[in-house]
């Protein structure tokens, strides 16, 4: 059976998606979460999922950084992002970092179906007044490259990445993780070396990078 994830904060949005899902796909199975913490968690829990609807704008997540968190640890797992912002600089971006296609909310039920039948079947899947725009830019190197360095690291390197660029100590991150503190230790070390980065400032900068301001603010 297909089994497909809604991440999105607002309810009646994440209803929506999921009535979309279940027309096109009438056996398919249905996880819901409302943030980042939810989405990792379900992921955890049911490794079976085939396929998350993410928002890119929920808490924890902020820009590209929700993104890049699930494609580090759960590289296998397709992502279809979906967003109130269809800016084709923002579409480039996300396609760089690894989704496998963008939906509008603006999107029909129809569409969405489309959107999701087409990434199931190792497709991709652009709203049709939105695909030559973006297919016009050209790619950014800094984003492909951000994305392959990520995608080097473990899932739990990935793990540890997150927690580091929020401030935790060596010994806050093995308790958060329940890992030993010299697990922790050999885990930076490595990812310093992944990220091509010298510190844990420098590391957590690049995770930043991935977050639009308040100003740019994506959702």
């Amino acid at each position: 059976m297909t089994s497909l994830l809604i991440a999105d904060d607002h309810p009646l949005f994440r209803a929506a998606l999921c009535l979309a899902a279940s027309e096109n796909l009438p056996e398919c199975s249905v996880h819901e979460a409302a943030d980042l913490a939810g989405v990792l968690a379900v992921l955890a829990a049911e490794p079976e999922v085939d396929l998350v609807l993410l928002d890119l704008h929920m808490p924890g997540s902020q820009g590209l950084s929700g993104l890049a968190a699930l494609r580090g640890q759960h590289p296998g797992v397709a992502v279809l992002v979906v967003s109130a912002h269809d800016e084709p600089r923002i579409v480039r971006r996300v396609l760089d970092h690894g989704a496998a296609g963008f939906i509008p909310k603006s999107a029909s039920p129809a569409e969405i179906g489309e959107a999701i039948c087409s990434v199931l079947a190792c497709g991709s899947w652009l709203p049709p007044g939105l695909a030559a725009a973006v297919a016009a830019l050209p790619t950014n190197p800094a984003d492909v490259d951000l994305a392959s360095r990520l995608a080097r690291l473990t899932e739990q390197q990935s793990r540890v990445l997150v927690l580091l660029a929020e401030g935790l100590l060596n010994k806050q991150i093995a308790d958060r993780l329940a890992i030993q503190e010299n697990t922790v230790k050999t885990h930076v070390t490595v990812i310093f070396e992944k990220l091509k980065v010298k510190n844990r400032t420098q590391a957590g900068m690049l995770l930043r990078s991935l977050e639009w301001g308040e100003s740019a603010r994506i959702g």
